[in-house]
């Protein structure tokens, strides 16, 4: 197994540098059952981050994208069942980080997790911290 970093990732979903572009993709395209890939939690919100706002795609676009990863035979996921349910709400307008948070405390057993961002506690399991 051979892990993707952020930079990989993005090179091959955007394909904007020549040289990287190509080298990113020809890894991606060598993974296979038998010799997958590995992406990361932190990889995936690290790179919904960089795609929606420094390349400015749309954020169902990059869901759907992080959806098909998820369900990939050659490429490994961290907790996919996340990725999938993160992307699917990251398709209705959340942030694609707030609900890998959320899910994550749920997963680990926390009553909610505590935040100051107001849409991020619409999100089941999360609850906006009074600053009174």
């Amino acid at each position: 197994m051979i892990g993707v970093d952020t930079n990989v990732l993005v090179r091959y979903l955007v394909q904007d540098d020549p040289q990287q572009s190509a080298a990113a993709s020809s890894l991606i395209r060598s993974f296979n059952p038998d010799a997958s890939g590995f992406i990361s939690l932190s990889v995936l919100v690290e790179s919904f981050w960089v795609l929606k706002n420094a390349y400015r795609l749309n954020h169902r676009k990059i869901a759907g994208v992080f959806g098909d990863l998820a369900a990939s035979e050659d490429i490994v996921v961290e907790n996919p069942d996340l990725v999938r349910e993160a992307a699917r709400r990251a398709a209705e307008g959340y942030d694609f980080a707030d609900v890998v948070i959320a899910l994550d405390g749920r997963a680990h057993g926390c009553e909610y997790t505590a935040t100051f961002d107001s849409k991020a506690s619409q999100l089941q399991g999360m609850r906006l911290l009074p600053t009174d």
